[in-house]
């Protein structure tokens, strides 16, 4: 298939720039991947839609406030978004300036901290923070939570709750697993009740899950990576509930990127590691039997993973419904479930 097969047009006042005032209060279009049937939906409605002999696999990573502002000894400002951490005092970032800095640079914080750029790595430059607190103390204190592009205003004091999962424990993530922001403490407690199985695995989101796909021939596009890590008990986690004759529910699509990647050899296995896996229309999966999901940007290779377990034809038809009754779309909007 081909990029411009995932297009579609969005009104931008559909686009949420907030997220609604209670977690669990977004609307949920239900898509049935046997019979391409859709039923509009609450996300309230979605206990009743999962049985006990279920498993749901959440992605517990954590969103670092990974923004930071900056400027050189000239006075140009400069914008880093960290990706990776390596070490206490060292990340890899992306930088955004007038002109690239250069290698030994140093750039002045807003709390008076200096970074000096260690060189180049792809398209990303090795940062060195120099303060004896550390990076991760640095992020605290000044960093800014990466709100994705597509939201036009700027990180707020209420988005260091909002745009975090209430479940989120591993930090390293730039950018929320969206699908998992509409849980709250009373859903999964209601999950609880009716004795539904859940399970975690970790998967760093990488700002690259917002880099659009430039070439027209999906096989030419090259994956962003991302480190995942799936645990033993997570592995028998799914292995019980096939036992038992539940279903594998990945809550966002990073959840089923991690389940796939560890997936490769046709058996689950636990492990971690980096994953570019691409999964687009053709692929068979192994791991996942159901999703939940938000709604994902035109010829984004998020929209193509769902439109590869779901089918094309009735994701899009999905995304055309979903505009006409004018769902939320992106990380602070409306969830789909195919099930």
């Amino acid at each position: 298939m081909k990029k411009s097969d995932f297009n579609y047009q969005l009104p931008e006042q559909l686009i949420a720039q907030y997220p609604l005032p209670e977690r669990s209060a977004s609307r949920l279009l239900r898509l049935d991947r046997q019979s391409a049937a859709i039923a509009d939906c609450q996300f309230a409605d979605f206990v009743d839609m999962i049985s006990s002999n279920d498993l749901l696999v959440f992605n517990n990573t954590k969103v670092m406030p990974a923004r930071l502002f900056a400027h050189k000894s000239s006075g140009g400002k400069v914008e880093m978004l960290i990706e990776r951490i390596e070490d206490t005092h060292t990340a890899l970032a992306h930088v955004k300036a007038s002109k690239s800095p250069k290698t030994d640079a140093l750039l002045s914080l807003e709390n008076g901290a200096v970074c000096r750029v260690m060189g180049r790595h792809n398209d990303l430059f090795r940062l060195r923070f120099e303060t004896e607190a550390g990076l991760l103390a640095l992020l605290d204190e000044v960093g800014h939570i990466p709100l994705p592009p597509y939201i036009s205003r700027v990180d707020e004091a209420s988005d260091l709750d909002r745009y975090q999962t209430v479940f989120a424990e591993q930090l390293g993530a730039v950018a929320a697993p969206t699908a998992g922001l509409h849980f709250d403490q009373p859903t999964m407690d209601r999950l609880d009740q009716k004795g539904v199985a859940r399970s975690f695995v970790t998967l760093h989101v990488g700002s690259g899950t917002f880099r659009p796909v430039r070439v027209e021939d999906l096989s030419e596009h090259v994956m962003h990576k991302e480190f995942y890590s799936i645990s033993q008990d997570c592995v028998d986690a799914v292995n019980q509930a096939r036992a038992r004759g539940g279903r594998v529910v990945a809550i966002g699509t990073t959840a089923v990127r991690a389940l796939e990647s560890a997936s490769h050899s046709g058996v689950l296995q636990a492990g971690c590691g980096d994953t570019d896996l691409f999964i687009t229309p053709g692929y068979s999966f192994k791991s996942v039997d159901a999703l939940l999901t938000n709604f994902h940007l035109p010829e984004s290779t998020l929209l193509m993973l769902v439109s590869a377990f779901a089918g094309y034809d009735a994701v899009m038809n999905a995304y055309r419904h979903a505009i006409e009754q004018r769902y939320r779309f992106f990380s602070y909007g409306d969830a789909m479930l195919v099930i």
